[in-house]
């Protein structure tokens, strides 16, 4: 996802801003979606690439960094070797990033992947100190300036405020908002338009609101500089931001040395000194149109305390937010449109921030008086000359009132979504510095995230399987905890810990010890208490009660318990903090906790809007987890929803830019915005969306056989072409019975998962129907030595799944089992092609074996022919 993803602006094609830039290489995506295959599936073949550290993206390929040039890895099991690695490229990734700034961005196709190549290790090499001694004999391809040396973090800062306080200097904050902040599209918002938001030489939100703490900093002088000037500003900007950046980078430098070519890591990297790049960089977790309605869902509650206090209520201060972004979007598109009709020294944005009073009130049905409430709670007061932004991670009070004073009675807006983030944040520290009312309010805190969660679950597996406040009792009889939100489908269970802590502004500064309190209470605590939860629930020992003491009678017989930590605030470099610092507990059957926001959540529901896919996200996210490295959910989530979040054995590292989310981000504004443009990303959810492969997964979807969920979700880590040739198959199968009225079958195993299916096509009036298909997936069981199998029986006219069956149990020899596996040979596995080509056929020969799919072995005068 873009830092903030700007404000969405329609233009024609010819005022366009180019947004697309050539990368250095065209990487080819895949056809295919990865999973498991039982055919060749094409393989997802990546350059070099990492986007780490950082929303400044990368567009050259990454050093590899390698003994063969080609890539360093660790046999599977030495974890601390893989911890490693994993430290050195973001290094590496770190400093390229902030070199390549001013690269050159390329197109959403360009962006890919980095593959770890497997090389040999010797065996003594398992633990950290030798695994450190073979990095120390790392060659990393030559890179100029990756580790050089730059001016204290101090001495640029001082640099920057006084050009911050130049004469003139607003208008080119003004020029920033406009380049940086507005995605610009024709009749389509697509992949082209959106390429602005991840260019590297576009300033992040935090960046420009640096920009604006530190021009306050002494009297607005509004005079518009000459063109010149103008441009020497631009330049001067963009290079100390570059150097600030390296700057903030030093922690990682001097942790990490390369000499001649040798690479050695001295000192530990994530320290709170080592966070404060990320922290700063990481841009934010959510869409602007999230921020204004999670902002009445978040403060509803309080508007009595803000009508009493402030003299409005929260709808007030949204509804003129959102037009003030239709006022300002519209001037600056019109300025825009005649700035070349006009002498270039009197070129300049800064009346596309400026706005009034009155053109709000013209607009706004709201009464006049709220609406100079909203504008005085989030403008800095006059005088206020923001005094202690003395550094960069200290409070900047236009981050809270980011609406300035102007000429005339006017007002100006720098960063539009600057006033949607205050609008989320900024009550909460109002509501809480009431000693008072403070109690209600942090309540009301929690009972929001809490209650949004579970809107958000309801939203995609229903009411009926999401329950609320669930207290746990031991057999003690003693209350053990709560359980915020439970969410069950089939053998699967979501247990949901919501918290609502926020990074504090002293670890924001870099003290450590600060920061990893910060997680504790945030995270660590939650991830903690639901897995308490999860052991409870899967303990048939403890009681489950609703808040209203009534025992609750729910099936707990779970194969697997998802754990959910959900935050209710933007928490700075979450995904980064969470893989350094979170100590997950888990069991077989408790997975490791996800940690996420209630962004994150918000737009997961609205995309994995099934159950089967929604829960096949989770499992591939914790199967894959150790693996991935990416700056937000989103990346993640938009990786997947395009090329399925899938990788072989072969690939233990894979790092993920950011504009992996564009199409993700194209779907949310189209959805929730109403923006021009395709409302599901093409992949997962489309390309199998209108097969036969598709309408059995609706039809699994919809069906309380847990074994049969388990199904869906063994379905939906197949491949595409294997996904597509089992539909294939079963409409071949639906059309012989369709000519012959016999029963047809095929079996699929799928080794890696130690399961298969069994599927028969037939009509259901037949009185041995499901005895021979559960004696068909007995077998087929025990002879491959499944630990599950489920058979299908399906309507050859309609298609639709007649019945349902599953086998879950572990593999273990049966006598009998095993001699009337022996009666009743597997035949040999046929290719997809075949199957497919019997549909050709009109009849069995007499002596052909018999087509029934029975497996008997029979011939076709000896089986089916034979019977009346």
């Amino acid at each position: 996802m873009g830092d903030q993803l700007g404000r969405v602006v329609r233009i024609g094609p010819s005022t366009r801003r180019d947004a697309s830039h050539p990368c250095q290489e065209e990487v080819e995506r895949p056809v295919l979606i990865p999973g498991h295959r039982l055919v060749a599936a094409r393989r997802i073949e990546t350059v070099p690439r990492a986007d780490l550290s950082s929303r400044r993206q990368t567009r050259r390929a990454l050093p590899a960094i390698a003994p063969d040039q080609r890539g360093l890895a660790f046999p599977h099991g030495c974890e601390a070797a893989l911890e490693v690695l994993r430290e050195i490229v973001m290094i590496v990734a770190a400093h390229r990033t902030a070199r390549s700034r001013r690269a050159r961005a390329p197109t959403v196709r360009s962006a890919s992947i980095l593959k770890v190549q497997i090389v040999r290790i010797p065996k003594r090499s398992q633990n950290r100190i030798h695994a450190l001694e073979h990095l120390k004999n790392a060659r990393i391809c030559p890179q100029r300036n990756m580790m050089e040396a730059t001016r204290p973090e101090n001495e640029v800062f001082a640099d920057l405020a006084e050009l911050c306080r130049s004469p003139g200097f607003v208008h080119v904050i003004a020029w920033f908002d406009f380049r940086d902040n507005l995605i610009r599209y024709g009749d389509q918002l697509d992949a082209e338009a959106m390429e602005s938001q991840h260019a590297p030489d576009r300033l992040l939100r935090t960046e420009i609101a640096t920009l604006i703490g530190l021009m306050v900093q002494s009297p607005v002088d509004g005079a518009l500089p000459s063109p010149e000037r103008f441009q020497g500003f631009i330049d001067r900007t963009q290079a100390l931001l570059e150097e600030l950046h390296k700057a903030m980078s030093a922690p990682w430098r001097d942790g990490f040395k390369v000499l001649d070519g040798i690479a050695t890591m001295e000192t530990p990297l994530w320290t709170g000194a080592g966070l404060r790049e990320p922290i700063f960089y990481s841009g934010e977790s959510a869409y602007g149109f999230q921020y204004r309605a999670l902002a009445i869902k978040k403060y509803a509650a309080d508007n009595p305390w803000l009508l009493a206090n402030k003299g409005f209520e929260i709808e007030d201060a949204v509804s003129v937010a959102r037009i003030l972004a239709d006022i300002l979007s519209e001037r600056q598109m019109v300025l825009s449109r005649t700035l070349t009709e006009r002498p270039p020294e009197t070129w300049t944005m800064l009346p596309g921030s400026v706005f009034s009073a009155d053109e709000i009130k013209a607009r706004c049905a709201i009464a006049p008086a709220r609406i100079d409430a909203v504008l005085a709670a989030f403008t800095l007061p006059r005088g206020n000359l923001n005094p202690r932004f003395t550094a960069l991670h200290e409070f900047n009070a236009t981050n809270a009132t980011p609406i300035l004073h102007w000429d005339d009675g006017q007002f100006l807006l720098l960063q539009h979504y600057s006033l949607l983030e205050a609008l989320y944040e900024s009550p909460a520290f109002w509501v809480t510095d009431d000693k008072a009312y403070r109690p209600t309010a942090l309540g009301h805190r929690g009972a929001f995230t809490e209650t949004f969660a579970a809107e958000c679950l309801e939203k995609v597996f229903g009411q009926a399987r999401v329950l609320r406040n669930i207290d746990i009792y031991g057999p003690d009889r003693n209350r053990m905890g709560e359980i915020d939100v439970l969410a069950v489908f089939g053998r699967r269970a979501i247990v949901v810990q919501a918290k609502s802590k926020r990074l504090t502004l002293e670890a924001r500064k870099g003290n450590d010890l600060q920061l990893k309190d910060d997680f504790r209470k945030a995270v660590q605590d939650a991830a903690d208490q639901a897995f308490r939860c999860a052991a409870a629930l899967l303990d048939p020992a403890c009681r489950l009660k609703t808040t209203d003491q009534a025992p609750l009678d729910l099936s707990r017989d779970f194969d697997l318990v998802q754990p959910l930590c959900i935050l209710s605030d933007h928490y700075p470099a979450l995904a980064f903090q969470a893989r350094q610092f979170l100590d997950p507990q888990t069991t077989d059957r408790i997975m490791a906790p996800m940690v996420m926001d209630v962004f994150a959540l918000d737009v997961m529901a609205e995309m994995l809007a099934s159950p089967l896919q929604f829960l096949h996200y989770l499992t591939l996210r914790e199967r894959f987890g150790d693996r991935l490295l990416a700056g937000h959910e989103l990346t993640l989530l938009g990786f997947h929803l395009t090329h399925h979040l899938w990788f072989d054995d072969d690939y233990n590292m894979v790092t993920l830019g950011d504009d992996f989310s564009i199409p993700l981000d194209i779907a949310m504004l189209a959805r929730r915005e109403g923006i021009p443009g395709a409302e599901t990303p093409p992949g997962i959810l489309t390309k199998l969306r209108d097969t036969t492969f598709g309408s059995l997964l609706r039809q699994i979807e919809d069906s309380d056989d847990p074994d049969v969920g388990e199904l869906g979700l063994l379905l939906l880590e197949l491949g595409e072409e294997t996904a597509r040739s089992l539909g294939s198959g079963v409409d071949t199968l639906c059309a012989a019975a369709q000519r012959d009225r016999r029963v047809h079958d095929l079996s699929l195993a799928f080794g890696e998962a130690q399961a298969g299916l069994t599927v028969h096509c037939r009509y259901p009036d037949a009185p041995d129907t499901m005895t021979r298909l559960l004696g068909h997936c007995q077998l087929r069981k025990y002879a491959t030595r499944s630990n599950s199998w489920y058979g299908l029986l399906i309507d050859p006219d309609s298609r639709t799944i007649i019945a349902s069956l599953g086998s879950r149990d572990p593999w273990a020899f049966n006598a009998e089992v095993d001699r009337l596996a022996r009666r009743w040979p597997l035949r040999p596995q046929v290719p997809w092609a075949a199957i497919e080509g019997r549909v050709g056929r009109t009849s069995a020969g007499r002596n052909d074996p018999c087509p029934c799919g029975s497996g008997s072995g029979k011939k076709h005068k000896k089986c089916c022919l034979a019977r009346p």
